[in-house]
């Protein structure tokens, strides 16, 4: 059953490109839907966006990215009711968005920093502090050992009850969603969450030398599936998505109609879920890995 609950963006991991037309209507489906802002916690109990599959609280989740920004158009929106509700977000950024940015006056070289600026600022308008950063090649990024291994690291640091990652799957739908970067960071972060986390015997220098234990993590979210199965609303907490974004200034200065652009895509989500005229949502493909 397809579900609905507080949050919805475009279904892809790549920042829109400016002009295209947002995706046609799609048939509308009558799900239930669970806003949590504003709403106790006793009225959303065993909400999918509070509590895994199995009925646990979430308390921590882990975003594993291919860049900065990715994350936040992505699933801004989610990402704030999900620190509203207090649980505690951490982001894994496996580039540091060194082949980005739109001004040729800026030297290549201060773009890491300035990005990496970027994402912490963006991380502070939706609730996220804790923050790691790869140091990959922004347009390199391939599914190789040491991905998977620095990624388990991360996991086994962070120990999430959910993961948010990239989908591995091409998206023939709207082909500009499926940037290689995005399905190698996609694809070594399913690998990372089985079978490498949870092998005590997987990169043996982790436990060996960082003392880190294994893990498995019950449930990922995943961004940008060509095949979603859950919905969030997310009318509550566009504004602190679009703040998010616009911390990301040598991304999205240029963007005159960010707002308007955002919320035609999460308006065709929003649709495309069966949620009322006027709401705004993400889109993911939920997975349980545990």
């Amino acid at each position: 059953m397809t579900n609905v609950t507080g949050g919805i963006s475009p279904d892809h991991l790549l920042r829109p490109l400016i002009g295209e037309s947002a995706p046609a209507r799609l048939a509308p489906r009558q799900q239930p839907v669970a806003t949590l802002t504003g709403v106790t916690e006793s009225a959303t109990a065993g909400s999918p966006l509070l509590h895994n599959r199995d009925g646990r609280r979430i308390e921590r989740i882990l975003a594993v990215m291919a860049h900065p920004d990715d994350v936040d158009f992505g699933a801004g929106g989610t990402v704030r009711a999900w620190t509203n509700a207090g649980i505690e977000v951490t982001y894994c950024l496996a580039t540091n968005g060194d082949a980005g940015g739109f001004d040729p006056d800026v030297p290549r070289s201060e773009i890491p920093g300035i990005r990496q600026a970027e994402q912490r600022a963006a991380g502070a308008a939706l609730g996220v502090r804790d923050i790691h950063f790869l140091g990959y090649r922004d347009g390199e990024l391939s599914v190789s050992h040491e991905l998977r291994r620095d990624i388990s690291r991360v996991i086994r640091q962070v120990r999430p009850d959910r993961m948010l990652i990239q989908s591995p799957d091409r998206n023939w739908e709207r082909v500009q969603a499926s940037h290689p970067d995005h399905l190698a960071a996609g694809e070594a972060a399913i690998q990372a969450v089985y079978p490498d986390a949870r092998n005590p015997f997987a990169h043996p220098s982790l436990l060996k030398d960082e003392g880190l234990e294994d893990w498995a993590v019950p449930e990922v979210w995943m961004i940008g599936s060509p095949t979603p199965n859950q919905w969030v609303d997310v009318t509550d907490t566009f504004d602190a998505k679009i703040a998010a974004l616009r911390a990301h200034d040598s991304q999205t200065a240029h963007m005159d109609n960010l707002s308007d652009y955002m919320r035609s895509w999460l308006t065709a989500a929003a649709q495309s879920a069966g949620l009322p005229d006027g709401r705004l949502a993400e889109a993911f493909m939920v997975v349980r890995t545990a």
